[in-house]
């Protein structure tokens, strides 16, 4: 057993004594595509004492651009079943179990009470929503992660005190409003980046070393490897109101979470309106810049302390690189009750080449 975990027990930082402290840790993992496929790897290595996997969907070939557990011979076959054989082989000194059914909120008490940790690898709002609640109610630390096309986040809630989810983002998106990866693509690679960023955190929390990401959020860009940081404060508030739900939380359903105001507009729809501010919560060193519109640029990381510059009278159209930090604004800006606030659906290089075929259109015409 020495011999397996050598590379471990070497560093000063973990020795046996923290290598025991990973053999006798419990992890859920909520999903086993782009994100878990990762995480369960590299949680599998360390030696996890006992992994549990969450998953009702089934391989398909399409899977396999990045769900790196798969292969041909998994097809057709449950995710976690799939997953569980496969790590089972990587390392056969721990205990796997997989839970081949959906996660609902009738089930995720009893299930988040057996771990220790809970990392959520879900693609989709209701159940980041739904596992963000249960592990308030549990109080068991959470290890988010998110992609989108060329995008990532990593996080990590309800942690020594810190904020959750809601505290991020207190509402979810209306249903269908943000598309999966199965309707606007992701990059293969990106998963499993942002997975294993996942599987860091997990390890840190276990050993207790390091600085984790509770209170921050960590944005990563594959195309020009730009990564961000993002303050999160804690909203006491939005954990209370959590909390009240843990009597009559098993007869919630999913679907529930996700009937919120849409607060998505379309570059079409933003340059036909007169009396609306577009705002470029991008760092100031992100490209490409929107010189052919009139754009007010205010970081996301500084938008509460530079308020100033938003017009109250007008409509705020609000763009980042993919359409995910302008949500996080939209959120936030709501919040401090400024309105008519709304996120555009696309980002940044598709504003830009949105607006480059309207201006040739018009120089064909002419």
């Amino acid at each position: 057993m020495t011999n397996r975990y050598n590379r471990h027990i070497i560093l000063s930082e973990i020795g046996q004594e923290g290598q025991d402290k990973i053999s006798k840790a419990k992890v859920l993992v909520i999903g086993a595509g782009g994100l878990g496929c990762p995480v369960l790897q590299y949680l599998t290595a360390a030696g996890i004492g006992t992994l549990g996997i969450v998953d009702f969907d089934s391989v398909d070939i399409s899977n396999l651009q990045r769900q790196v557990l798969f292969g041909t011979s998994s097809l057709g076959e449950n995710k976690a079943i799939a997953a569980k054989r496969r790590l089972e082989d990587l390392n056969d000194c721990i205990s796997i179990i997989a839970y081949p059914e959906k996660l609902t909120h009738k089930n995720a008490i009893g299930l988040f009470n057996q771990y220790d940790i809970i990392v959520d690898g879900s693609d989709n709002f209701a159940t980041r929503y739904l596992v963000n609640d249960a592990s308030i109610i549990t109080n068991k630390p959470l290890v988010f992660g998110a992609i989108y096309k060329f995008e990532g986040q990593v996080s990590v809630f309800n942690y020594n005190d810190g904020p959750s989810y809601r505290c991020l983002f207190p509402t979810p998106p209306e249903k269908g409003a943000v598309p999966n990866c199965s309707e606007i693509g992701v990059l293969g690679v990106l998963p499993g980046i942002i997975g294993t960023m996942q599987a860091n955190e997990v390890i840190k929390i276990i050993l207790d070393i390091g600085k984790t990401l509770s209170g921050t959020l960590l944005c990563y860009h594959a195309l020009n490897n730009q990564t961000i940081k993002l303050n999160i404060n804690k909203s006491e508030t939005e954990i209370e109101n959590v909390l009240n739900k843990k009597e009559s939380f098993h007869t919630y359903h999913v679907e529930e979470l996700c009937e919120v105001k849409d607060s998505s507009i379309s570059i079409k729809d933003v340059i036909k309106q007169r009396n609306i501010q577009i705002i470029d919560v991008r760092e100031t060193h992100e490209t490409p810049k929107i010189e052919s519109l009139e754009v007010t640029s205010i970081p996301l990381s500084t938008l509460e302390s530079q308020l100033e510059k938003i017009n109250p009278e007008n409509k705020k159209a609000i763009f980042c690189q993919s359409g995910i930090r302008s949500k996080r604004a939209v959120s936030l800006l709501e919040a401090l009750d400024i309105t008519n606030c709304y996120s555009i659906i696309e980002g940044a290089p598709d504003i830009k080449s949105y607006l480059k075929e309207q201006y040739k259109t018009l120089s064909d015409e002419r």
